[in-house]
């Protein structure tokens, strides 16, 4: 595509963020040409995208059923001195029907073609090509930035056919009755049909290293342990941000005047469990709803919405640097499991970003999570900016 104009709606990147704002846009403006620009040839079928139902409003449920991989009533965790049922569904999302999603939403996508810039005006391609439209959005994964200060969430997670049933009849997003590795470990659990089953070995970590070798052996041994024998048909890999200082007003003064970030690149995501589909599911509305569509107007929008969450998200941040800062990584498993000891409801509350002040109390009155004098020194962000790139 050349020209002045090659899109009413520009966007680096096809993954999550980039499509769920395709689909939005779409809907709200069905003539709008939105043209996604993805260095990946074809979607690669390694990223799975799972959220809490009562995460999600009735219409973004509606518009992400037809390609949702799979839909379950309730979840488990499991951890060394209690298990428990949640009555929340959850439900996933993969690659695959996203892309299937967006293609059914009559946006456009221009695959293999990796994005050397992004500016207001449009995109330069690693060709050399320049693409342009009136509002250009950046979804191309995170990047580090001095204004957010990490630890990690790791994962390997190997998708396996079984030779028979293995009964797993829900998610288990928490087994943390494994040995505890890197940090806080845990298994997840994935139940797809009777014999397919994604086991995803998970840790909270301070470093951003991922043995993927090692981590599919624990897989291994954990299916083996539990009499599941079959053969791996995917696998999938992610070292995500977990946020535990984030200077916003900083991060978008600077990227004031270019496109838009959105998604990871822009910290917009759950800090402490690192889902982000939700939040993408409002960064999308927020654009779809911008007058005129404007990068000018889509950044005005997607700052506000920012802004507001970072500031909710301050007592999630804190409960962070609890866990990874106040508390020995050998030790944040306890943490974990007194939090699933907790009322249902504001589990739930805690998962949609929507805790109430007396949900905050409950959290961290009573038996403390860590000791005071531990829990003390993590009170401020400030000082953790000093750590940043």
């Amino acid at each position: 595509m050349t020209g002045a104009q090659d899109a009413d709606l520009l966007i680096a990147g096809a993954g999550l963020s980039a499509g769920l704002i395709a689909l939005a846009v779409r809907a709200a403006r069905p003539d709008c040409r939105v043209l996604l620009v993805d260095a990946a040839p074809a979607p690669t079928g390694s990223h799975t995208w799972s959220f809490h139902l009562p995460d999600l409003p009735p219409a973004w449920l509606a518009r992400l059923s037809p390609g949702l991989r799979a839909r379950w009533d309730g979840q488990e965790v499991r951890f060394s001195d209690h298990a428990r049922r949640l009555r929340a569904g959850y439900a996933a999302l993969d690659d695959a029907g996203l892309a299937r999603l967006v293609a059914d939403s009559g946006a456009e996508v221009i695959r293999a073609a990796p994005v050397a810039q992004a500016d207001a005006a449009g995109l330069v391609l690693a060709d050399g090509r320049r693409l342009s439209a009136p509002c250009v959005i950046d979804a191309r994964g995170a990047r580090p930035s001095r204004h957010l200060v990490t630890g990690f969430q790791k994962f390997v997670g190997l998708e396996i056919e079984t030779e028979a049933p293995h009964g797993v009849a829900r998610p288990v997003i928490m087994d943390a009755t494994v040995p505890q590795e890197d940090g806080y470990r845990f298994v997840y659990l994935l139940p797809f049909s009777p014999t397919r089953l994604l086991i995803e070995d998970t840790r909270y970590s301070d470093g951003a290293a991922l043995d993927d070798a090692a981590l599919a052996d624990a897989i291994a041994a954990y299916a083996r342990a539990r009499g599941w024998a079959g053969r791996e048909v995917r696998r999938e890999r992610g070292v995500l941000p977990i946020a535990l200082a984030h200077d916003a007003a900083g991060f978008w003064d600077e990227a004031a005047g270019g496109a838009v970030p959105v998604g990871l690149r822009a910290g917009l995501f759950h800090p402490v469990t690192g889902y982000s589909l939700p939040v993408a599911a409002r960064v999308a509305d927020a654009v779809a709803a911008a007058s005129p569509l404007t990068t000018a107007a889509a950044m005005a929008a997607v700052r506000r919405l920012a802004l507001t969450k970072a500031r909710e998200d301050r007592f999630l941040r804190l409960l962070n640097r609890m866990l990874f800062r106040g508390c020995p990584p050998e030790r944040r498993h306890r943490i974990l499991s007194r939090f699933y000891r907790l009322p249902e409801g504001l589990i739930e509350r805690f998962y949609a970003g929507r805790l109430t002040t007396l949900d905050r109390l409950r959290i961290v009155t009573g038996k403390p999570p860590i000791p005071i004098r531990d829990a003390l020194p993590c009170l401020p962000e400030a000082p953790l900016f000093k750590e940043s790139p």
